[in-house]
């Protein structure tokens, strides 16, 4: 066996551990009260987004966050139906959980945001949707998604991180 197919099984290996982990939400109100104690991200509310005491350098960029503040705050608001996997404030990555409505069980979507900038711009979110759909098995295949669902789903939170900015500069 040679040396590359020995790294691309042990990474298999590492992958499939990995996947075995929790699949838990990671703030429900719970664990966003522990976090708001444990960690400077978060505040009494949630993500911090006024930054810390003025001192972020960025309108909206909020101190010990890689990423926007408004973008992550709306980003989150967005998606709070569905359960997360996880969400790196610092990477500036969010993903879902898999989730289906009760009016469509045989329909399943996961969704992976992206916030790419410090500054809130249009360019700043990338958004991924993914579709399954059950077969008659009973067994989840991946499907097609609409193209304009996640544009859609870019243009809402880009109106309610422009929302939450024009809120806070009202606020002062």
């Amino acid at each position: 066996m040679n040396v590359a197919m020995k790294l691309t099984l042990a990474g298999a290996l590492v992958l499939s551990i990995a996947a075995c982990g929790s699949s838990e939400q990671i703030f429900p109100d719970k664990d966003k009260q522990a976090a708001s104690a444990n960690g400077k991200i978060t505040g009494e509310g949630g993500v911090v987004l006024f930054g810390d005491n003025g001192r972020a350098s960025t309108p909206g960029a909020v101190a010990g966050i890689g990423v926007n503040g408004f973008l992550w705050r709306a980003s989150l608001d967005s998606i709070a139906f569905m359960p997360l996997s996880s969400a790196d404030p610092f990477g500036g990555v969010i993903i879902t959980d898999w989730y289906a409505s009760p009016e469509a069980p045989n329909d399943r979507f996961k969704i992976t945001i992206y916030v790419l900038d410090r500054q809130l711009r249009s360019d700043a979110l990338k958004v991924a949707v993914f579709r399954q759909t059950r077969d008659y098995n009973g067994v989840w295949i991946d499907s097609a998604v609409d193209p304009k669902t996640a544009s859609d789903l870019e243009n809402g939170i880009l109106t309610r991180a422009r929302q939450l900015r024009l809120d806070t500069t009202a606020a002062q």
